[in-house]
């Protein structure tokens, strides 16, 4: 699966919102070619509220791991929980000694630096990781769409009257 197929994939997800800053935007270089998931059906990024995947198209100043300078190399990075990341990761990733290979395409490996935070990544999935990959996606779409729902929900039993925790 190339990066197209997969972002057309991304893409057609309920509630999705896509930030690819390119060069001019008002994000930082650093994140030019980039893409940045949210789940926001209005359209604007809930507050305190991280993506749930990005792909990342070079290597950034503390994460080189992965070796994304290389031309066609991309990783792409998905939020899944740090119990399904113990999952992934132990049946799949490559070790190399006592470290991951984080630069192995077609691998699901922990993220180089948010795997205690349950992120896994792939280096350019392909045939044994697509289909993985995209089931990876759609769940932590709706793991997103959940927590704004959730979010929304306390938010308006709060705002009601006699709201406050009063017994």
């Amino acid at each position: 699966m190339n990066m197209d197929q997969l972002l057309q994939t991304i893409r057609s997800f309920d509630g999705l919102l896509e930030f690819a800053p390119t060069e001019g935007d008002e994000f930082p270089p650093t994140a030019w070619g980039d893409h940045f998931f949210y789940y926001a059906p209005g359209g604007q990024v809930p507050k305190r509220q991280q993506p749930y995947a990005t792909i990342v198209t070079k290597n950034y100043p503390d994460d080189s791991l992965s070796d994304l300078d290389k031309p066609g190399r991309w990783r792409l990075n998905i939020h899944v929980g740090t119990t399904t990341a113990r999952e992934l990761t132990d049946k799949t990733a490559v070790p190399t000694g006592d470290q991951w290979d984080f630069a192995a395409p077609d691998v699901v490996f922990p993220h180089p630096l948010y795997r205690h935070q349950g992120w896994v990544s792939i280096v350019n999935p392909g045939a044994r990781t697509s289909m993985l990959a995209v089931r990876l996606l759609r769940q932590a779409h709706e793991a997103a769409r959940h927590r704004l729902e959730h979010r929304r929900s306390r938010e308006r039993i709060e705002r009601e009257p006699g709201a406050g925790g009063t017994r």
